[in-house]
């Protein structure tokens, strides 16, 4: 016989052959059930050629082929559980929408539905009408309209009333924010021409006017986003920047960012501008995304003047960036639940995070924890800890919350981590100061069953025996 170990290797004839690749043939394409054997065989050739002994068993290269071949079936997509604390963690898809919400994007795309059809009078409509409806009910404007995103929002918005003339913005507010999102960018792609003005921290309403010319269009003003400037500074007030405007005929926009339409501050949680504050002090548009504070689908939400809406609708981009008709119904859902603030401040799934108190959240930490604690290994605290809202909202604002600490026999924080991450279900945790860290504030209860699953499998496997 042949010293050779390549020898060794089956055809990939004989491997397809392999009963434990019954199940593949039935249903994968033979041209993937092919591809993943080749692919097994070719790792076993690179793993013999670094000198391991390894056995060719048919069998084990056509299950390790098989076992690709699942892997590659299930989707990347999958539900995480949001241990983290972070309420509006951009990574994990931002705001969780309200069952009615989760249920009305479904009707939408499981079947046909009234999307551009006046069902009363059986003539063409605007995809627009119901959102535009809730729109204007909660933030009190006198138009509105929907599309993909805030950056579209920005940009159709200065396409639309600026293209070709100059928008004078604070410097202290050319923000970028994640993926190399930044205003002067987006202002460049609209065709508008951005002023600056002011200086990073200081910036006055005699900067902006002595900034107008014949060829100004608008005056902007831009939230920070994610970050904050401390110390000397200022700023302008939105009404000064209206009252400014008004003197010189000019527009003013709000960009509004993480769009605020129910009131927080009565939880302990400090203001951010609201919608409709930013209506009533006067300014002619208002941006803000849809999937932050407002706790909908993902979406920009431009209100303001009627005739300027319509402008925007009117642009060629706008059916570029218009909604499709799950997000629409969710966004119309999640609106309808606005109408009542009480009702959305109770009932908006990221609301409810944000505001639960921190004596219902230690009551339910600690009932949680006395399940942890039957599971062998493992070891945890449960203490007050913060978290933050995340999502470019209240940027460097902790909020209160109770946290359940733990590790596990035999597995480091960042293994432990790790298994929990890669588990079923996925569970985003924290890592600090040697343990895993869980916050329920974003955990939804339906899921605690899940999550103590996930901490058994993920502990019990590498637990001593």
């Amino acid at each position: 016989m042949s010293d050779n170990p390549f020898r060794a290797l089956p055809s990939v004839a004989k491997v397809l052959a392999s009963p434990a690749l019954a199940p593949a043939h039935e249903s994968h394409p033979a041209a993937a059930v092919t591809a993943q054997v080749r692919a097994a065989l070719d790792r076993l050739r690179d793993r013999l050629k670094a000198g391991e002994p390894l056995s060719a068993d048919v069998d084990t290269i056509a299950r390790e082929a098989m076992s690709a071949l699942d892997a590659q079936s299930r989707p990347l997509l999958r539900s995480v559980i949001n241990a983290t604390g972070i309420v509006l963690h951009t990574n994990l898809g931002r705001s969780p929408l309200h069952e009615e919400a989760a249920r009305a994007a479904y009707e939408a795309a499981r079947g046909y539905l009234n999307l551009e059809l006046d069902l009363a009078t059986g003539k063409r409509s605007s995809r627009q009408s119901p959102v535009r409806a809730g729109l204007k009910a909660v933030t009190g404007a006198e138009g509105a309209t929907a599309v993909n995103n805030c950056a579209a929002a920005t940009v159709i918005a200065l396409r639309a009333i600026a293209a070709g003339k100059e928008v004078v913005v604070s410097r202290g507010q050319l923000v970028e924010i994640g993926g190399s999102f930044r205003i002067p960018d987006v202002m460049a792609v609209s065709g508008a021409a951005l002023r600056e003005v002011g200086t990073t921290n200081i910036t006055r309403l005699s900067d902006y006017e002595r900034a107008i010319t014949p060829n100004t269009a608008a005056l902007m003003r831009v939230h920070c986003s994610n970050y904050r400037v401390r110390g000397y500074t200022k700023s302008v007030e939105l009404e000064d920047l209206v009252a400014l405007g008004r003197k010189h005929n000019l527009l003013v926009i709000d960009d509004a960012g993480s769009g605020q339409v129910a009131d927080l501050t009565p939880f302990g949680l400090p203001g951010e501008p609201l919608i409709s504050a930013s209506v009533s002090a006067g300014a002619d548009l208002v941006l803000f995304s849809g999937d932050k504070l407002l706790g909908g689908p993902q979406c920009g939400l431009i209100v303001g003047k009627a005739d300027l809406i319509q402008r925007i609708e009117k642009d060629p981009l706008m059916r570029a960036f218009r909604l499709d008709k799950m997000t629409l119904a969710a966004l119309e859902a999640t609106l309808l639940l606005h109408r009542d603030a009480k009702k959305a401040v109770r009932d908006v799934p990221t609301l409810r995070m944000l505001t639960t108190p921190l004596a219902e959240l230690k009551r339910r930490t600690e009932s949680f924890a006395e399940w942890v604690r039957e599971i062998p290994g493992v070891t945890l605290g449960v203490w007050e800890d913060e978290a933050f809202v995340g999502g470019g909202s209240l940027p460097d604002v902790s909020v209160p919350t109770v946290v359940l600490g733990l590790s596990a026999a035999g597995l480091s924080e960042s293994e432990l981590a790790a298994r929990l991450r890669t588990g079923t279900p996925a569970v985003m945790a924290r890592v600090q100061d040697g343990r895993v860290l869980l916050d329920l504030r974003c955990v939804l209860e339906r899921q605690e069953a899940e999550l103590l699953g996930a901490l058994t499998i993920a502990c019990a496997e590498h637990s001593p025996s």
